[in-house]
Protein backbone atom coordinates (compact mmCIF):
# COMPACT_ATOMS: atom_id res chain seq x y z
CA UNK A 1 0.00 0.00 0.00
CA UNK A 2 1.00 3.43 -0.62
CA UNK A 3 3.06 5.48 1.89
CA UNK A 4 3.67 2.01 4.19
CA UNK A 5 6.41 2.13 5.84
CA UNK A 6 8.89 -0.81 4.53
CA UNK A 7 9.80 -2.61 8.11
CA UNK A 8 13.26 -4.06 8.23
CA UNK A 9 13.71 -8.00 7.80
CA UNK A 10 16.96 -9.94 8.27
CA UNK A 11 18.84 -11.96 5.91
CA UNK A 12 17.64 -15.62 6.21
CA UNK A 13 21.54 -16.47 5.36
CA UNK A 14 22.98 -14.15 8.11
CA UNK A 15 24.54 -16.61 10.39
CA UNK A 16 26.37 -18.07 7.13
CA UNK A 17 28.88 -15.36 6.67
CA UNK A 18 30.66 -14.95 9.65
CA UNK A 19 32.20 -17.64 12.21
CA UNK A 20 31.49 -17.59 16.04
CA UNK A 21 33.58 -18.28 19.00
CA UNK A 22 31.89 -18.80 22.43
CA UNK A 23 33.65 -16.98 25.08
CA UNK A 24 35.78 -19.54 27.32
CA UNK A 25 33.84 -22.08 28.64
CA UNK A 26 31.04 -19.70 29.34
CA UNK A 27 27.53 -19.96 27.25
CA UNK A 28 28.11 -16.46 25.82
CA UNK A 29 29.18 -16.75 21.83
CA UNK A 30 30.42 -13.67 19.63
CA UNK A 31 30.89 -13.26 16.26
CA UNK A 32 34.72 -13.23 15.66
CA UNK A 33 34.21 -10.00 14.62
CA UNK A 34 31.95 -6.94 16.26
CA UNK A 35 31.27 -3.23 15.37
CA UNK A 36 31.83 -0.45 17.62
CA UNK A 37 30.47 2.64 18.01
CA UNK A 38 33.21 4.58 20.04
CA UNK A 39 33.43 7.53 17.26
CA UNK A 40 31.22 8.61 14.74
CA UNK A 41 28.11 6.77 16.06
CA UNK A 42 26.22 9.98 18.24
CA UNK A 43 24.02 13.22 17.73
CA UNK A 44 26.96 14.19 15.45
CA UNK A 45 26.34 11.43 12.72
CA UNK A 46 24.22 11.48 9.94
CA UNK A 47 21.16 8.58 11.59
CA UNK A 48 20.26 6.95 8.27
CA UNK A 49 23.57 5.95 7.05
CA UNK A 50 24.82 4.53 10.73
CA UNK A 51 21.34 2.82 10.55
CA UNK A 52 21.74 1.82 7.36
CA UNK A 53 25.38 0.04 8.65
CA UNK A 54 24.39 -1.47 11.53
CA UNK A 55 21.82 -3.11 9.56
CA UNK A 56 24.36 -4.01 6.75
CA UNK A 57 26.84 -5.39 9.65
CA UNK A 58 23.75 -7.97 11.31
CA UNK A 59 23.08 -9.04 7.86
CA UNK A 60 26.85 -9.80 7.28
CA UNK A 61 26.53 -11.78 10.51
CA UNK A 62 27.58 -9.11 13.32
CA UNK A 63 25.34 -9.48 15.86
CA UNK A 64 27.26 -7.95 18.80
CA UNK A 65 27.38 -4.15 19.28
CA UNK A 66 29.63 -2.36 21.45
CA UNK A 67 28.87 0.91 23.49
CA UNK A 68 29.32 2.57 26.18
CA UNK A 69 27.74 5.34 28.53
CA UNK A 70 30.36 8.14 27.82
CA UNK A 71 30.41 7.63 23.41
CA UNK A 72 29.17 10.34 22.14
CA UNK A 73 29.67 14.20 21.31
CA UNK A 74 28.76 16.57 21.40
CA UNK A 75 26.71 14.46 23.65
CA UNK A 76 27.65 12.10 25.89
CA UNK A 77 25.50 9.02 25.68
CA UNK A 78 24.52 9.54 22.33
CA UNK A 79 25.72 6.93 20.56
CA UNK A 80 24.03 4.24 22.81
CA UNK A 81 20.61 6.82 22.06
CA UNK A 82 21.79 6.27 18.07
CA UNK A 83 21.49 2.62 18.98
CA UNK A 84 18.68 2.15 20.86
CA UNK A 85 16.62 3.75 18.07
CA UNK A 86 17.69 1.10 16.08
CA UNK A 87 16.78 -1.46 18.16
CA UNK A 88 13.61 0.29 18.74
CA UNK A 89 12.55 0.95 15.03
CA UNK A 90 14.17 -1.86 13.38
CA UNK A 91 15.83 -4.86 15.41
CA UNK A 92 13.08 -5.17 17.88
CA UNK A 93 11.72 -8.12 16.28
CA UNK A 94 15.62 -9.44 16.32
CA UNK A 95 16.83 -8.48 20.06
CA UNK A 96 17.26 -11.95 21.37
CA UNK A 97 19.86 -12.63 18.81
CA UNK A 98 21.84 -9.61 19.29
CA UNK A 99 24.36 -9.16 21.77
CA UNK A 100 24.71 -5.51 23.49
CA UNK A 101 27.37 -4.14 25.55
CA UNK A 102 27.71 -1.07 27.13
CA UNK A 103 30.37 0.36 29.91
CA UNK A 104 30.33 2.64 32.56
CA UNK A 105 33.54 4.21 34.53
CA UNK A 106 34.71 6.87 32.31
CA UNK A 107 33.46 10.75 32.86
CA UNK A 108 29.51 11.24 32.40
CA UNK A 109 29.16 14.47 34.24
CA UNK A 110 29.74 16.10 36.77
CA UNK A 111 30.61 15.39 40.17
CA UNK A 112 32.00 12.30 42.17
CA UNK A 113 29.13 10.08 40.78
CA UNK A 114 29.71 10.90 37.12
CA UNK A 115 32.50 8.40 37.05
CA UNK A 116 34.38 5.62 37.99
CA UNK A 117 32.94 2.41 39.92
CA UNK A 118 31.66 3.30 43.00
CA UNK A 119 28.06 1.69 43.94
CA UNK A 120 26.38 4.69 43.37
CA UNK A 121 27.68 5.37 40.26
CA UNK A 122 27.02 1.35 38.55
CA UNK A 123 23.61 1.52 39.75
CA UNK A 124 22.73 4.59 38.26
CA UNK A 125 24.46 4.32 35.29
CA UNK A 126 22.85 0.95 33.94
CA UNK A 127 19.04 2.44 34.51
CA UNK A 128 20.87 5.59 32.49
CA UNK A 129 21.91 3.60 29.84
CA UNK A 130 19.10 1.09 29.61
CA UNK A 131 16.79 4.00 28.99
CA UNK A 132 19.11 5.36 26.18
CA UNK A 133 19.30 2.16 24.50
CA UNK A 134 15.40 1.75 25.27
CA UNK A 135 16.02 -2.19 26.16
CA UNK A 136 15.50 -4.14 29.09
CA UNK A 137 18.55 -5.21 29.50
CA UNK A 138 22.22 -5.33 28.36
CA UNK A 139 24.08 -8.69 27.51
CA UNK A 140 27.51 -7.47 28.87
CA UNK A 141 28.06 -4.76 31.32
CA UNK A 142 31.27 -3.90 31.24
CA UNK A 143 33.49 -2.07 34.08
CA UNK A 144 34.92 0.45 31.80
CA UNK A 145 38.47 0.83 33.74
CA UNK A 146 39.96 0.14 37.18
CA UNK A 147 39.04 2.36 40.28
CA UNK A 148 41.81 2.35 42.39
CA UNK A 149 40.19 4.82 44.80
CA UNK A 150 37.07 2.24 45.43
CA UNK A 151 37.57 -0.94 47.20
CA UNK A 152 37.28 -3.49 44.31
CA UNK A 153 34.88 -5.88 45.84
CA UNK A 154 32.28 -2.75 46.73
CA UNK A 155 32.35 -2.78 42.67
CA UNK A 156 32.06 -6.41 41.68
CA UNK A 157 29.47 -6.41 44.12
CA UNK A 158 27.14 -3.63 42.36
CA UNK A 159 28.07 -5.26 39.09
CA UNK A 160 26.93 -8.56 40.37
CA UNK A 161 23.71 -6.77 41.60
CA UNK A 162 23.21 -5.02 38.05
CA UNK A 163 22.71 -8.89 37.00
CA UNK A 164 20.66 -10.10 39.82
CA UNK A 165 18.29 -7.36 38.46
CA UNK A 166 17.92 -8.37 35.96
CA UNK A 167 19.37 -5.73 33.81
CA UNK A 168 22.59 -7.37 32.64
CA UNK A 169 22.84 -11.24 31.69
CA UNK A 170 26.57 -11.16 31.97
CA UNK A 171 29.65 -8.85 33.31
CA UNK A 172 32.54 -7.75 31.73
CA UNK A 173 35.64 -5.52 33.04
CA UNK A 174 37.77 -3.51 30.40
CA UNK A 175 41.28 -2.10 30.50
CA UNK A 176 41.88 -4.66 33.86
CA UNK A 177 45.77 -5.36 33.59
CA UNK A 178 46.65 -8.97 34.41
CA UNK A 179 46.68 -8.37 38.80
CA UNK A 180 43.67 -6.56 38.55
CA UNK A 181 41.86 -8.92 36.27
CA UNK A 182 43.19 -12.33 38.48
CA UNK A 183 42.00 -9.94 42.18
CA UNK A 184 38.12 -9.42 39.87
CA UNK A 185 37.75 -13.14 39.02
CA UNK A 186 38.14 -14.62 42.57
CA UNK A 187 35.60 -12.06 44.02
CA UNK A 188 33.36 -12.74 40.93
CA UNK A 189 33.76 -16.35 41.63
CA UNK A 190 32.91 -15.59 45.47
CA UNK A 191 29.48 -13.94 44.53
CA UNK A 192 28.64 -16.49 41.62
CA UNK A 193 28.79 -13.66 39.10
CA UNK A 194 28.95 -14.19 35.13
CA UNK A 195 31.88 -12.73 34.68
CA UNK A 196 32.91 -13.27 31.78
CA UNK A 197 35.40 -11.59 29.71
CA UNK A 198 37.76 -8.63 29.40
CA UNK A 199 37.88 -6.34 26.88
CA UNK A 200 41.53 -4.77 26.05
CA UNK A 201 43.81 -2.63 23.61
CA UNK A 202 45.12 -5.19 21.56
CA UNK A 203 46.69 -5.37 18.36
CA UNK A 204 50.04 -6.07 15.94
CA UNK A 205 52.01 -3.16 17.28
CA UNK A 206 50.77 -3.09 21.04
CA UNK A 207 50.92 -6.79 22.40
CA UNK A 208 51.21 -5.24 25.86
CA UNK A 209 48.89 -8.04 27.93
CA UNK A 210 51.21 -10.62 26.13
CA UNK A 211 53.96 -9.77 28.29
CA UNK A 212 51.74 -8.77 31.42
CA UNK A 213 50.46 -12.38 31.53
CA UNK A 214 46.69 -11.31 31.37
CA UNK A 215 45.98 -13.96 28.28
CA UNK A 216 47.26 -16.71 30.10
CA UNK A 217 45.30 -16.02 33.36
CA UNK A 218 41.91 -15.93 30.88
CA UNK A 219 43.12 -18.83 29.19
CA UNK A 220 43.20 -20.50 32.70
CA UNK A 221 40.16 -19.04 34.03
CA UNK A 222 38.51 -20.06 30.80
CA UNK A 223 37.58 -16.64 30.24
CA UNK A 224 37.45 -14.79 26.69
CA UNK A 225 39.45 -11.82 25.79
CA UNK A 226 37.63 -9.13 23.38
CA UNK A 227 40.35 -6.97 21.71
CA UNK A 228 39.96 -3.15 20.69
CA UNK A 229 41.83 -0.95 19.08
CA UNK A 230 42.73 -4.27 16.37
CA UNK A 231 43.92 -1.97 13.51
CA UNK A 232 45.47 0.46 15.65
CA UNK A 233 43.05 3.47 14.82
CA UNK A 234 43.69 2.39 10.69
CA UNK A 235 47.51 2.65 11.65
CA UNK A 236 47.23 -0.95 10.59
CA UNK A 237 46.50 -0.63 6.39
CA UNK A 238 47.41 0.10 3.48
CA UNK A 239 46.67 3.96 4.16
CA UNK A 240 49.99 4.87 6.24
CA UNK A 241 52.33 2.72 4.28
CA UNK A 242 54.25 5.31 3.10
CA UNK A 243 53.61 8.52 5.46
CA UNK A 244 52.15 8.88 8.77
CA UNK A 245 51.05 12.27 9.83
CA UNK A 246 52.55 14.36 12.99
CA UNK A 247 48.73 14.27 14.34
CA UNK A 248 47.98 10.65 14.02
CA UNK A 249 45.20 10.17 16.50
CA UNK A 250 46.51 6.65 17.85
CA UNK A 251 44.85 5.79 21.25
CA UNK A 252 46.43 6.61 24.19
CA UNK A 253 46.67 2.87 24.64
CA UNK A 254 48.70 2.18 21.66
CA UNK A 255 51.07 5.44 22.02
CA UNK A 256 54.16 3.26 22.71
CA UNK A 257 54.35 1.90 19.33
CA UNK A 258 55.76 5.08 18.35
CA UNK A 259 58.62 5.40 20.83
CA UNK A 260 60.89 4.49 18.21
CA UNK A 261 59.73 6.93 15.83
CA UNK A 262 57.97 6.81 12.23
CA UNK A 263 60.44 4.78 10.21
CA UNK A 264 60.62 2.14 12.76
CA UNK A 265 56.99 2.03 12.60
CA UNK A 266 56.67 2.46 8.40
CA UNK A 267 59.33 -0.57 8.24
CA UNK A 268 56.94 -2.64 10.41
CA UNK A 269 54.13 -1.62 8.11
CA UNK A 270 55.66 -2.31 4.95
CA UNK A 271 56.89 -6.07 5.86
CA UNK A 272 54.01 -6.84 7.49
CA UNK A 273 52.13 -5.87 4.18
CA UNK A 274 54.46 -7.96 2.30
CA UNK A 275 53.17 -10.75 4.50
CA UNK A 276 49.74 -9.96 4.00
CA UNK A 277 50.27 -9.64 0.20
CA UNK A 278 51.59 -12.80 0.41
CA UNK A 279 48.55 -14.54 1.89
CA UNK A 280 45.93 -12.70 -0.43
CA UNK A 281 45.25 -10.48 2.38
CA UNK A 282 45.01 -6.92 3.35
CA UNK A 283 47.20 -5.36 5.96
CA UNK A 284 44.07 -4.79 7.43
CA UNK A 285 42.82 -8.38 7.54
CA UNK A 286 46.16 -9.87 7.92
CA UNK A 287 45.92 -7.60 12.11
CA UNK A 288 42.49 -8.83 11.98
CA UNK A 289 43.01 -12.87 11.59
CA UNK A 290 46.66 -12.34 13.38
CA UNK A 291 44.07 -11.82 16.86
CA UNK A 292 41.79 -14.23 15.66
CA UNK A 293 44.53 -16.90 15.62
CA UNK A 294 44.47 -16.90 19.43
CA UNK A 295 41.36 -18.37 20.43
CA UNK A 296 41.14 -16.46 23.95
CA UNK A 297 40.58 -13.60 21.28
CA UNK A 298 36.75 -14.20 21.43
CA UNK A 299 36.22 -11.16 19.29
CA UNK A 300 37.62 -8.20 17.96
CA UNK A 301 35.49 -4.79 17.62
CA UNK A 302 35.97 -2.87 14.27
CA UNK A 303 34.87 0.50 14.08
CA UNK A 304 34.16 2.15 10.64
CA UNK A 305 31.38 4.53 8.86
CA UNK A 306 31.73 2.39 5.47
CA UNK A 307 29.83 -0.65 4.48
CA UNK A 308 32.70 -1.53 1.87
CA UNK A 309 35.15 -1.49 4.91
CA UNK A 310 33.42 -3.54 7.09
CA UNK A 311 32.68 -5.98 4.37
CA UNK A 312 36.76 -6.05 3.70
CA UNK A 313 37.88 -6.05 7.27
CA UNK A 314 34.86 -9.73 7.67
CA UNK A 315 36.74 -11.41 5.08
CA UNK A 316 40.00 -11.25 7.10
CA UNK A 317 38.06 -14.55 8.81
CA UNK A 318 38.46 -16.32 5.81
CA UNK A 319 41.81 -16.65 7.03
CA UNK A 320 42.87 -17.23 10.30
CA UNK A 321 45.13 -19.70 10.71
CA UNK A 322 49.04 -18.90 9.55
CA UNK A 323 51.77 -21.37 9.62
CA UNK A 324 54.84 -21.48 12.02
CA UNK A 325 56.92 -20.14 9.52
CA UNK A 326 54.11 -16.91 9.11
CA UNK A 327 54.19 -16.80 12.90
CA UNK A 328 58.14 -16.65 13.35
CA UNK A 329 58.49 -14.38 10.84
CA UNK A 330 55.35 -11.64 11.89
CA UNK A 331 57.24 -11.89 15.20
CA UNK A 332 60.20 -10.84 14.24
CA UNK A 333 58.76 -7.75 12.19
CA UNK A 334 56.99 -6.82 15.34
CA UNK A 335 59.60 -6.82 17.23
CA UNK A 336 61.54 -4.62 15.16
CA UNK A 337 63.79 -2.09 16.99
CA UNK A 338 62.00 -2.84 20.10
Amino acid sequence: MKGMVQMFKADDKRYEYLPMRRVGSTGLVLPVISLGLWRNFDSNSPYYERKQLILHAFNRGVFSFDCADRYGKPEVGSAESLLGNILKDELQPYRDELVITTKVGYETGPGPYGQMLSRKSILQSIDRSLERLQTDYVDIYYAHRFDSKTDLFESVQALDQVVRQGKALYIGISNFDNKQTKEAIRLFKELGTPFTVNQVSYNMLNTTIENDGLLDTLRKEHRGLVAYGPLAEGLLSSRYLKEIPADFPIHHTSKKVFDKGEKNILLKLNALNEIAQKRNQTLSQLALSWLLAEEVVSSVIIGTTSEAHLDDNLEAAKNMTFTENEKIEIRKITDLFN
